[in-house]
């Protein structure tokens, strides 16, 4: 349980956030959720009840996530789910578009991780994202393969660094959430369906199965420098 624990989730308006925020709240928690979008924010803040605050915050901004942390105080537990992923054919990708992905979801992290720590409780967590990509190499994925694996090093390094405030890593894998919301839906439908066919569980995740996994993560003290992967055997394919 997580009872009057308070869990900051960064990219907690949509999605895994979202569905983490809701989950820890049904444990005991209070929650603050962060993301760029205010309407997102309001929508989510609206849902989640009054056991959640929500604050807008640009995660590439140094300064922005440094005083984020100022304002939010003491707290127990981190998770930063937020972040842009990307993908194209290495060479015809161009650069400038792979140093936004690492912005954003390698730089984000690390700075949340950062100014977050000194406000963390030493019984606390921070959990990071990396993805399927960091561990099984696809076409079109190398910058964003190149991202999730820096990610997984930068936490299993900081669980030592960090020690003893407990770092982990969840590596997701295709997972139907928002974020692919820009895809016409015929190609989108299709997309999740081919991808179910190839996995063990015959399906593609849900937020509400990593989600889990991030609880857990939170919840079990004896547990530091894991990457959890959440990707229904994609990685035996």
């Amino acid at each position: 349980m997580l009872q009057d624990q308070k869990v900051v989730i960064i990219g907690g308006s949509s999605g895994i956030g979202l569905e983490t925020a809701k989950q820890a709240i049904a444990l005991g928690a209070e929650v603050i959720i962060a993301s760029r979008s205010k309407d997102k924010l309001q929508s989510a803040q609206e849902h989640l009840g009054p056991r959640a605050k929500a604050f807008q915050l640009d995660t590439t901004d140094e300064s922005q996530v440094q005083s984020f942390f100022e304002k939010v105080g003491r707290f127990d537990h981190l998770v930063v789910s937020a972040a842009e992923t990307s993908g194209g054919s290495f060479l015809q990708t161009d650069t400038a578009q792979a140093r936004h992905l690492f912005e954003n979801k390698f730089w984000g992290q690390y700075y949340a991780a950062k100014y977050g720590a000194a406000q963390i409780s030493p019984n606390g967590s921070i959990t990071l994202f990396s993805g399927v990509v960091a561990y099984k190499a696809m076409i079109g994925s190398s910058a964003l393969g190149a991202v999730n694996a820096a990610v997984s090093n930068l936490g299993q390094t900081l669980a030592l660094e960090l020690a003893p405030i407990r770092v982990n890593i969840v590596s997701p894998g295709i997972i139907d959430t928002p974020s692919r919301s820009k895809m016409p839906e015929d190609a989108r439908s299709s997309f999740y369906t081919t991808i179910a066919g190839k996995l063990p569980v015959k399906r593609v995740g849900t937020a509400e199965d990593v989600a889990q996994s991030v609880l857990y993560l939170i919840q079990n003290g004896f547990v530091t420098g894991t990457v959890l992967h959440v990707e229904g055997g994609h990685l035996l394919t």
